[in-house]
């Protein structure tokens, strides 16, 4: 037990999930963002998506439940609805591709969504359920590949001139529907494994304390605090998901393979 506590790579998941823990409980996101590429480098792909879901599954429910209140459910149930069926796209994409391309090229993706908001571009136009839905296929094929179906959501939603307690309340609410359609898609696949069981298990108390903070934080930041943290956030993700990383990672990792 001691050995496994003391693993460098469990030391350095669980700096990058308190952080990924502020940024949900202040934005409504980053989770998937900044931990996915961490845990998949340090671990697996296989164990990422696993510690994700399971980190994930009970420790958001207590801010959740407020937002479930103040969301746009007219918003939120189509492109949760694309979501869902697009998933399985992306798990597809994920098994046939090269998987240090499919990363390049998730980092432009994330690259080009925080240019777009910084450049300080709204879509004026009506938000209406077709266009939800194809948001929503789009978050549903990079949930299946990578487990990150923030970036075009937050383009949606950041672009758009909802106050901060709106946006958040959609997200919150959005991924923990998602939650569900990822726990029974691994379970149906027999992942839930003791190994990656025991990281997230070990991951989720500093997960709920990073987003006990996190949902302070957002009570005192500003309209304009919020919209620039998300963006730097949205960065961080980026810079995370290169390969670039790869090396680093697999040092940490050599004493307990």
């Amino acid at each position: 037990m001691l050995e496994f506590l003391s693993d460098p790579r469990l030391i350095a998941l669980l700096a990058v999930v308190a952080v990924a823990g502020v940024a949900r409980g202040m934005s409504g996101f980053g989770t998937g963002m900044i931990v996915a590429p961490v845990a998949a480098a340090l671990y697996s792909p296989r164990w990422a998506i696993v510690i994700l879901v399971v980190i994930d599954l009970l420790p958001i429910i207590p801010i959740t439940i407020p937002a479930l209140r103040i969301a746009r459910w007219r918003e939120v149930l189509p492109i949760f609805a694309g979501l869902f069926l697009f998933f399985p796209v992306g798990l597809y994409i994920l098994r046939n591709s090269d998987p240090v391309l499919l990363r390049w090229g998730i980092s432009a993706a994330i690259f080009a969504c925080v240019i777009m908001l910084w450049s300080g571009w709204r879509y004026s136009g009506r938000r209406t359920n077709p266009l939800s839905l194809a948001t929503g296929s789009v978050a549903g094929v990079l949930s299946g590949i990578a487990s990150i179906p923030g970036p075009p959501v937050l383009v949606y939603w950041l672009a758009s001139a909802y106050p901060a307690a709106i946006i958040r309340a959609n997200l919150l609410v959005l991924f923990f529907l998602a939650e569900f359609v990822s726990v029974g898609n691994l379970a149906l696949a027999g992942m839930f494994e003791r190994g990656p069981v025991m990281v997230a298990l070990a991951a989720t108390p500093v997960y709920f304390a990073g987003l006990l903070v996190g949902g302070r934080l957002f009570g005192l930041a500003s309209e304009r605090t919020y919209r620039l943290v998300t963006y730097w956030l949205i960065v961080l993700a980026a810079a995370l998901a290169l390969p670039l990383w790869d090396g680093v990672f697999a040092l940490l990792g050599e004493r307990f393979d």
